[in-house]
């Protein structure tokens, strides 16, 4: 799966209505579509599940499994 052009160097992208972040190499297609058709997604600096957990995102499951 490629990543969306203005995620092209990073890996972790967040759902700022669910406060849940998405791997983008393992999320489903679906769910990223519909997230950047929303409009409603943030990135991380640094590009870590650690860093998006000190925003208070919980990582989705898919994330979860890549992460182990």
């Amino acid at each position: 799966m490629s990543r969306p052009t203005k995620f092209e160097h990073h890996q972790y992208v967040g759902d700022k209505r669910t406060q849940v972040v998405y791997d983008l190499d393992t999320a489903p297609q679906d769910v990223i579509d519909e997230l950047m058709e929303a409009g409603t997604y943030l990135c991380f600096g640094p590009d870590t599940l650690v860093e998006a957990a000190n925003r208070g995102y919980s990582p989705h499951a898919s994330a979860r499994a890549a992460a182990e």
